[in-house]
């Protein structure tokens, strides 16, 4: 059998393909020869075999079939075989496949080896690819090339150890004598291989770190002499001498010294000289004073050397280099709560950075600004990122918008400059901004009683200029429904007044009604202000019209709403002018649900804020059935789960329960059901024009420390009356009482009978599903006569 090509050749053949299906054919070609070559057992050229599969493995293409080869190869006495055979151990073997249990014994006899370099080769291989039966094994091997004194091996050994504590851990101790003379060599490759081992092993035993704190003064005289050592050719980086084992060095003694009042002591002298004599015009310079300043950061150094390492890390923002001002953004960020002044004084070259064209920089750049603004430089800091709002991509918008109003809510100097800046925000990313927002802007607004005049002159103009901005058409609509006629009499103090006539604002209004560019939510914002302008302005007339056409709409919410508005002109007209009053000033309770607006006297209005409806809880036809012998006999109906639409609130609220005068009656509220933490209470409401109707609110609350997932309240009442559930107001009970589960039930009862009610409660409850039923009889009287 002829010869086969050399490696060499292979790659040269290989590189003249045109095309990955003429790179395959030879591939496989090669493959074929030497799968025959190893069937025939030829061990002259087994190497040469070997180290072409290795190479075709590197490129993609399967060379599991070489791996029995290579144990073959590691069993040879000849050193280029067992170079090739553990190169190829570490390629194509790991720890999942049971064939490199077959290496255990070879790698034992080659760590006993007379040749140092085949024992390296065995120490490579354990510490790359040993499993942890493998590093049980042979952990007293490596533990006494550890001690030996050849450099060589001591320093492949201290490797090889790091990755038997990492599979076996409880080996940690039999390392430990051996550790006690590591520091004191000589030869940098033992050191930074010594280094490598003690930081494996503080990092996983808080015992070891206890033992090697007693190190940190050799660890602090071997950094020292470092940096005061002449020229070395031999570990001379770019004029700094090895800067690897000053890395090393640093990240052990910011492990010790963490949390430890003496070794930090003793370590801020060399940090200080390290921060001051390391050059900084090579990237090698700025890795070490990067390593640092982390050190610095974590252990308890002193208030002087801290700012030291914060101003290294402004050096680093005038930096060239893109990595390394993303690193020193980043690492202010994280020191910026804990050493906030000193990160000030960088605070304009940190803005600077907002104009960077690298995106991971402008980000990082915007979330340190944030974090700096405070009382003092409020209005200049929120000058820089309006201008980086107005310029920056539509990905820093929203994350640029709820940053921006979080600090003015935090520290806006007065309420004008807190009116304009989110105003400004709506009008350069209105269609970015939070959900909240809307809410938020209307109660800030309705608090300034003062401003008034000029905020709604504002808006109005801000509408005349664009009306893509639904956050934006939103606040301005509301606040032209609640102040209208100040805009139209010109009290705006604050600016000069502009002349606006009731009709050029009803134009407005209605322009946003027809408009396509309004969403739905934005159209029902503006008809409520048209609504709520019928009892500040005389075009009473025009605005019957408007909302008279509305009552026809294909949208079911803004014909909902026209609906209630005509009857309120045509049945309730003695009741518009209060319930269309001026909204009084509000503050947000403090709610598990969607964002509610209270009056200062203890009254709730309608939310201004759009509730985010939850999904409803469906019932299967077979869950609705179970109720159905609940009470017994054939007189029983079923519930009906209903799902009422989904309607968004606005200001002017929603009239259907007004209209319908839905009004609280003397009735005693009454505990059903209180088992297991979990408590079902019934509140009575009766609806006046149907006397018949009685409203019942549960209202179901958790004292268990853990959240009522899935919750599901089911009712059956017996024939003679008819029962319809509404959806909930969620599916989760809160724990510890935080919050209740609201339900509405309607009972019509023609015949004032006494209510009796069995009811079905599912839930889940630390992942045990729970399933109850109960009867109530002790309805109070009020309630069903």
């Amino acid at each position: 059998m002829p010869a086969p090509i050399r490696l060499r050749e292979l790659i040269r053949t290989i590189r003249t393909a045109r095309t990955q299906a003429e790179e395959r054919e030879m591939i496989q070609k090669e493959c074929a020869a030497i799968r025959s070559s190893f069937r025939e057992e030829d061990n002259t050229y087994r190497c040469r075999n070997v180290a072409k599969l290795l190479y075709m493995h590197m490129l993609g293409y399967p060379a599991h079939f070489g791996q029995l080869e290579c144990l073959k190869l590691i069993a040879s006495q000849k050193f280029t075989d067992k170079r090739i055979g553990y190169l190829g151990a570490m390629l194509l073997l790991d720890e999942r496949q049971d064939v490199h249990l077959l290496m255990t014994n070879c790698i034992k006899n080659d760590l006993n080896h007379s040749t140092q370099y085949v024992q390296g080769l065995a120490l490579c291989t354990l510490g790359c690819m040993g499993s942890s039966e493998m590093c049980r094994d042979l952990a007293g091997e490596v533990e006494k090339l550890l001690k030996t004194s050849n450099s060589y091996l001591r320093k492949k050994a201290a490797l090889c150890a790091v990755h038997v504590i990492r599979k076996v851990p409880e080996l940690m101790e039999m390392f430990l004598p051996a550790t006690k003379n590591l520091l004191s060599e000589k030869n940098h490759g033992v050191l930074h291989t010594s280094v490598v081992l003690l930081t494996e092993m503080c990092e996983r035993s808080p015992d070891m770190l206890a033992h090697f704190r007693k190190l940190v003064p050799q660890l602090v005289r071997i950094l020292k002499n470092l940096i005061m050592s002449g020229y070395s050719p031999e570990h001379d980086v770019s004029g700094i001498s090895d800067p690897f084992l000053q890395v090393r060095i640093l990240r052990l003694l910011r492990i010790l010294g963490k949390s430890d009042d003496d070794s930090s002591e003793a370590m801020n002298d060399i940090l200080a000289q390290v921060a001051t004599n390391t050059e900084t015009s090579k990237n090698v310079g700025n890795a070490i004073l990067y390593e640092t300043v982390l050190t610095i950061m974590d252990i308890k150094s002193e208030s002087g050397l801290r700012v030291l390492a914060i101003n290294i890390l402004g050096r680093f923002l005038l930096n060239n280099d893109k990595n390394i001002r993303y690193v020193a953004l980043t690492s202010l960020l994280k020191t910026v709560q804990t050493d906030h002044n000193a990160v000030q004084r960088h605070r304009s070259t940190i803005v600077d950075c907002l104009k960077d064209l690298d995106v991971s920089i402008k980000r990082r750049a915007m979330e340190l600004s944030f974090a700096l603004v405070n009382g003092n430089n409020i209005r200049g800091m929120m000058k820089e990122l309006l201008y980086f709002l107005d310029s920056c991509d539509p990905e820093f918008k929203a994350d640029c918008a709820s940053g921006v109003f979080l600090a003015a809510e935090k520290y806006a100097p007065s309420k004008r400059w807190h009116i304009d800046t989110i105003m400004r925000v709506l009008t350069t990313a209105g269609s970015y901004v939070r959900d909240d927002s809307v809410p938020n802007l209307i109660q800030l607004i309705t608090n300034s009683v003062e401003m008034h005049a000029y905020t709604v002159q504002r808006l109005y103009k801000a509408l005349l200029d664009d009306i893509s901005q639904q956050p934006l058409v939103q606040v301005a609509s509301w606040c032209i429904g609640e102040y209208g006629d100040l805009l139209v009499s010109g009290q705006c103090e604050e600016e000069e007044p502009i002349q606006v006539s009731e009709d050029e604002v009803l134009d407005v209004l209605e322009g946003l009604l027809v408009s396509n560019l309004s969403a739905p939510v934005t159209r029902g914002y503006s008809l409520t202000a048209i609504m709520k302008l019928s009892t500040r302005f005389s075009s009473v007339n025009r605005i019957k019209k408007v909302v008279s056409i509305y009552g026809s709409s294909i949208d079911v919410e803004l014909q909902q709403r026209a609906v209630e508005y005509n009857a309120l002109f045509k049945k309730y007209d003695h009741m518009r002018p209060a319930l269309l009053e001026r909204m009084p000033i509000m503050e947000k309770s403090a709610s598990n649900g969607p964002t509610e607006i209270v009056q200062t006297n203890g009254e709730t209005e309608p939310s201004v804020v759009e509730p985010k409806h939850l999904p409803p809880v469906t019932q299967p036809v077979n869950q609705a059935n179970d109720l159905l012998d609940l009470l017994g006999g054939n007189d029983v109906v079923p519930v009906i789960q209903t799902t009422m639409p989904t309607k968004p609130a606005s200001a002017g609220g929603e009239l259907l329960d007004l209209l319908g005068d839905l009004s609280l009656s003397a009735i005693p509220p009454m505990t059903a059901y209180n088992k297991n933490g979990l408590k079902i209470d019934f509140t009575f409401e009766r609806a006046n024009p149907n006397p018949n109707i009685a409203v019942i609110t549960i209202h179901a609350s958790n004292s268990t420390e853990a959240d009522m997932t899935d919750f599901v309240f089911q009712a059956a009442v017996p024939k003679t009356f008819q029962l319809q559930l509404l959806s909930p107001s969620s599916n989760v009970v809160p724990a510890l009482n935080q919050g209740t589960v609201t339900q509405v039930i309607r009972v019509l009862n023609p015949q004032k009978q006494q209510l009796r009610m069995r009811i079905k409660l599912t839930y889940t409850l630390k992942g045990s599903p729970v399933q109850d039923l109960a009867e109530v009889n002790n309805f109070p009287p009020q309630s069903w006569q």
